[in-house]
């Protein structure tokens, strides 16, 4: 039997699927519209007096991005290092040919790791660090700009850094005030060994088939730039810009392999480059200034003010200064959110979605391959975008999964049902899809088969339409809410349970990610499967489509064995067992998934009671201290249950300083996990699930219920305020709030149309259509 799949096929599916490719993700674009808007002003901003160490620079190096082209900048006055990724730049491939036990390989060859493209080093002799004074660099949120500031010999030297999503380009510019000089050397290489190359561009190709190029063009005003070998130098330079630009020929088409032979990525990255150097610098920092507010300018928050001392801190000092006192530090809270979102926009747009680095490395050998997880990583990375007013962002999520579903598809249908896999189904039969605990762009599974991987990429996929009403989205995602259901559909057993009900159970699996190998009806699956199939009812009545399928989805939703009590521990069971089958204080919190991301586990009644005290007396057993997604997760779970003061301890303890790995918060603001004693790596899930937690204590939603203040801490109780938050149901709400109640609240509708607005012990039922708002001032009687 021929295990591998044909182009025919591929095309089969994807247009079964709906799935056929867009655009590649580093393709030829008209010319941008130029802006002439001033920046604004630099309203969050973070700061401090050193540069990063090159051997440092994940958790130094300051990050920008253009939502593909990535990049972490030393600042040093004397050596800028750049470290360039692009989203698309991985090895491995489909992966489709199993290991002995029937699970997918998982290495850097067979199924893949993100690489880093470039490194861009910008000597000045006689800058070095010993020779200047009144070191600063700050990152300034409100623009998406990093800059490094110093004096030498009376002079003042500035350098900004930047990445234009409108030019696709990455610039740095160097300007001065007092007649100062720059000379020195650019040097512009790959990371793979690549021959054949100029100062200004390079060219690669990996053993998968991908080709791969960059370039860079600097000028100057003054002086004199050159290429020299295989370096460029500037002399006598009043000002220098060098704008670099890279990416590959990856293309969201299973039919096509991924590829698009059309596009040749050298030719086309100096073609970006040309482009924008025909531009000040000034031009294209405003071009790109008012493309980014665009996005950040769609939220704001404030947690109350800050004391003096706190503010004369560097953004170091202050982490560390917040956990030696303990002292609430509010300002810098709100700013760790918006820290986040600063990510979420330079990481997340018209390209692959963000893993468990984003688009940031230092290496070609990131751990866990840098790949996407899909038991916790990809779904908490995008907790935040809706909820923090970057919607927009979450597309890169929905195309991936679109863009991947036709092989998906195909590895389940061939390979899922291999006789020494585990978690093959018993039944026998295999329709729909499902995924691997870690995947790749290519369509490609890695370690083990995660089969209600498939229910939690679409509970996200389904959420996001619930904040925006967006039938363009539920249209998009039809298909993979009809595929994961046709999947556990066939995967479902019967049993009967001790008081001869008869219930549908999950076939064998674990409880990501710990308990014996062949659970069945694991509550992390019923859990998931039941969201599924409610929400897929839910689409098809919406869409008017398979109104027979979707009765059936319903009936076999009405038989589902739901989770009880463990007579043992008091613990909502994880194992359909009243034993603890795994580690107590598990990272991950499996169980708890129909707590936080869904919500059948609500503290208002709707829910038995001795299900909401189990499932709060499991959320204790983990406790209060793990990794910092997981503590993020942990947070947003006790928002849930409304207990502020764990929710905020927990964000709290994400921003305790990392020291020799340790888990916590990096000086670039980078979330560090400590994979064992003395080394810890950057995971960027804390860097969103943080801001989502602290969203959720601001606001709770679900479809028709709004919750104003649900878990607010009495550190941000005295006053503050958040604009621009997403709700479920497709509203977007402006919140103010003194001495921990509401003093304004305003509703705007971006598709919903009634929904309560509830506060303690009252509630108003607002009705709106789309486009409307009201303001409601009496909401504590």
């Amino acid at each position: 039997m021929d295990n591998h799949p044909s182009r025919r096929g591929f095309l089969a599916l994807a247009a079964a699927t709906g799935a056929l490719a867009g655009l590649p993700a580093f393709t030829a674009s008209a010319a941008p519209v130029r802006s002439s808007a001033p920046l604004a002003a630099p309203r969050h901003q973070l700061w401090w007096q050193a540069p990063a160490d090159d051997g440092s620079m994940i958790t130094q190096g300051l990050p920008v991005g253009n939502g593909r082209l990535g990049a972490l900048a030393s600042n040093d006055s004397g050596r800028e290092l750049l470290l360039v990724t692009d989203a698309t730049l991985w090895t491995g491939g489909l992966n489709d040919t199993l290991d002995s036990d029937g699970q997918f390989p998982y290495g850097r060859a067979d199924f893949g790791s993100l690489t880093l493209l470039a490194r861009l080093t910008v000597e000045i002799p006689d800058h070095d660090l010993g020779a200047v004074s009144g070191y600063r660099r700050t990152l300034d949120l409100d623009n998406g700009v990093v800059t490094a500031s110093y004096v030498r010999s009376g002079v003042t030297y500035r350098r900004q850094i930047f990445a234009s999503r409108p030019d696709d380009v990455i610039v740095l510019h160097f300007g001065q005030d007092g007649g100062g000089r720059y000379t020195g050397t650019i040097t512009f290489e790959g990371t793979h060994g690549e021959t054949g190359g100029t100062a200004e561009s390079f060219a690669g190709s990996f053993a998968n088939g991908l080709e791969y190029g960059a370039a860079v063009k600097a000028y100057g005003s003054g002086g004199s730039v050159r290429v020299s070998g295989s370096h460029i130098t500037f002399t006598d330079c009043r000002e220098l810009t060098v704008v670099l630009s890279g990416g590959t020929d990856y293309a969201p088409d299973a039919a096509a392999h991924y590829r698009d032979p059309s596009v040749n990525p050298q030719a086309l990255a100096r073609t970006k480059v040309k482009a924008a150097a025909r531009h000040s610098a000034d031009s294209l920092l405003r071009t790109h200034a008012a493309d980014h507010r665009a996005l950040f300018g769609q939220f704001d928050l404030s947690l109350g003010t800050s004391t003096a001392e706190q503010r004369e801190l560097d953004t170091w000092a202050r982490i560390q200064a917040r956990a030696d006192t303990g002292d609430p530090d509010p300002e810098l809270e709100a700013a760790y959110a918006q820290f986040g979102r600063y990510l979420m926009i330079a990481g997340s747009r018209d390209s692959l979605p963000m893993g468990l680095q984003g688009i940031w490395l230092d290496g070609n050998d990131p751990d866990w391959m840098g790949d996407y997880h899909t038991d916790i990583n990809i779904q908490m990375n995008y907790w935040m975008s809706d909820r923090l007013g970057l919607s927009q962002c979450f597309d890169a999520y929905t195309d991936y999964c679109v863009d991947q579903l036709p092989s998906w598809t195909d590895l389940t249908r061939r390979l899922f049902q291999d006789s020494r896999n585990r978690y093959r189904n018993s039944s026998g039969k295999v329709a729909g899809w499902t995924v691997a605990i870690s995947t790749n762009p290519f369509g490609g599974g890695g370690w083990w088969w995660h089969p209600a991987g498939n229910a939690w990429l679409c509970q996200s996929l389904w959420e996001h339409y619930e904040f925006t009403r967006s039938r363009a989205h539920l249209e998009k995602i039809y298909p993979l809410l009809k595929g994961a259901c046709e999947f556990w559909e066939a995967r479902l057993l019967t049993t009967t349970l001790d008081d001869g009900k008869e219930v549908l159970i999950a076939d064998s699996d674990w409880s990501p990610e710990q308990g014996p190998l062949d659970a069945k009806g694991i509550t992390y699956a019923q859990e998931q499967v039941w969201m599924l199939f409610g929400n897929f009812r839910t689409a098809a009545a919406e869409l008017k489509r398979d109104a027979g399928y979707a009765g059936t989805i319903g009936e076999l939703r009405d038989r589902l064995y739901l989770p009880v009590v463990s007579p043992k521990t008091g613990w909502l069971e994880e194992w359909m067992s009243p034993d603890n089958l795994g580690e107590t204080t598990h990272r991950h919190l499996s169980p708890l998934i129909n707590l936080f991301p869904g919500d059948r586990i609500r503290p208002d009644g709707s829910t038995p009671a001795d299900i909401v005290k189990g499932a709060t007396a499991l959320l204790t057993a983990r406790g209060m201290d793990s990794f910092g997604w997981a503590n993020a997760w942990r947070s947003l779970c006790w928002s849930r249950l409304k207990d502020a003061d764990k929710a905020y301890q927990l964000v709290v303890r994400n921003l305790r300083p990392s020291a020799n790995g340790s888990n916590g918060t990096s000086p670039n603001l980078f979330d560090i996990y400590q994979v064992e004693e003395g080394r810890g790596i950057f995971q960027i899930e804390a860097n969103f699930g943080t801001p989502a937690a602290i969203a959720e204590m601001l606001l709770y939603s679900r479809p028709g219920h709004l919750e104003l203040l649900p878990a607010l801490p009495d550190a941000w109780a005295a006053a503050g305020s958040v604009t621009g938050a997403g709700a479920r149901g497709g509203f977007v709400v402006d919140l103010d709030w003194r001495d921990g109640k509401p003093t304004r609240a305003r509703i705007r509708s971006v598709g919903g149309r009634t929904t309560t607005v509830a506060y303690g012990g009252t509630s108003r039922t607002v009705t709106l259509k789309p486009g409307q708002s009201v303001t409601l001032r009496d909401l504590v009687r």
